[in-house]
């Protein structure tokens, strides 16, 4: 079978991750954006990949069978649609849209035009994640409970709608995932702004999960100190990762014997999840296969991040739907 062709929109600062390994993968073919600055440093890093300031070079190039879209989220949903109607497969960063009709609808497109549509939920292909997830389904841990996210980190760009809307479709898609069960609805939302202005970077989410499972998630750009841990407890045992750790990220304890820990060894955390990520997308276009992170997965993860910023801001809300419809439509 050939080798597939990927092109990458958006090359920024995360972009040049998504360029470096599509490009070790040896499938990159054309790297397209708005800003010289950014295509320049392709061009010197990347001599052989094709770079374009237009998006229709990609769309009118029949050999570009897949495409990630690696732009500002309020850009995903009209890239995406544009991507999916050539007939090209995407792979779309979170998240996939800040609107969960936007989203469904873009789901709903590729599945009749039989395309593949994965979104960019990392630690869905996290060694230590995945790691996890196994030994969760084996019963190690028991009966699920309780789970708790927290992502705390500086940003000083602050380039997003929220820190919510950054950060927690990582948190919310990886406790789905780990403890196998979908959302149901948000408990508790609050937000505030360090600057008061409109933008949240800091947020807390209370979230109940199918079984009756509660899951808390609290995200921070204001944070001098980085801290990326999840807590999943059991009825038997409560299991803490640690991503901020070089090695033995994940320790599991007994709820039942004070101080008492196993690590489990992951003799693969060598592996980059961005990689292992990249791999994933180009598997499911050759074959045809639904991806771990596909369109559903990312309208489950937006509507229930749009229900708990209707908590947090109320009415305001509305405000900042026109704001970024305006963006949008500068962007056009």
């Amino acid at each position: 079978m050939r080798q597939q062709k990927i092109a990458v929109i958006g090359c920024g600062v995360w972009g040049r991750n998504i360029v470096r390994n599509f490009n070790n993968l040896n499938v990159l073919d054309t790297v397209c954006d708005i800003d010289e600055e950014n295509l320049n440093k392709v061009i010197q890093e990347y001599p052989q990949v094709k770079t374009t300031k237009d998006f229709n070079d990609i769309i009118n190039n029949p050999e570009i069978k897949g495409v990630a879209v690696v732009t500002p989220s309020h850009m995903h949903y009209k890239l995406v649609k544009e991507m999916l109607l050539a007939g090209k497969h995407v792979y779309v960063e979170k998240p996939i849209s800040t609107v969960a009709d936007e989203a469904q609808d873009l789901t709903n497109l590729a599945n009749e035009r039989g395309l593949i549509l994965m979104v960019g939920h990392l630690l869905l292909y996290h060694p230590a994640v995945n790691r996890l997830k196994m030994l969760i389904d084996e019963g190690m841990l028991g009966e699920i409970i309780y789970a708790q996210s927290d992502r705390l980190n500086v940003n000083y760009f602050k380039n997003d709608r929220s820190v919510m809307w950054d950060l927690a479709p990582h948190d919310v898609s990886m406790i789905s995932y780990v403890i196998g069960k979908e959302p149901k609805r948000v408990m508790s939302a609050i937000g505030c702004s360090s600057n008061n202005d409109e933008i949240m970077d800091i947020t807390h989410i209370g979230i109940e999960f199918e079984g009756g499972i509660i899951a808390h998630i609290s995200d921070s750009w204001i944070t001098p100190k980085k801290n990326v841990t999840l807590l999943v407890r059991g009825t038997k045992a409560t299991a803490i990762l640690d991503d901020t750790l070089a090695e033995n990220k994940l320790q599991v304890f007994d709820n039942y014997a004070g101080g008492t820990s196993t690590n489990i060894q992951l003799d693969y955390l060598e592996i980059e999840p961005l990689k292992l990520e990249c791999q994933h997308f180009i598997s499911c276009c050759k074959n045809s296969k639904k991806a771990r992170s596909d369109g559903e997965n990312g309208y489950t993860v937006v509507k229930i991040l749009e229900e708990a910023e209707k908590i947090m801001l109320g009415d305001r809300v509305k405000e900042l739907d026109e704001v970024n419809f305006a963006l949008s439509r500068l962007k056009k």
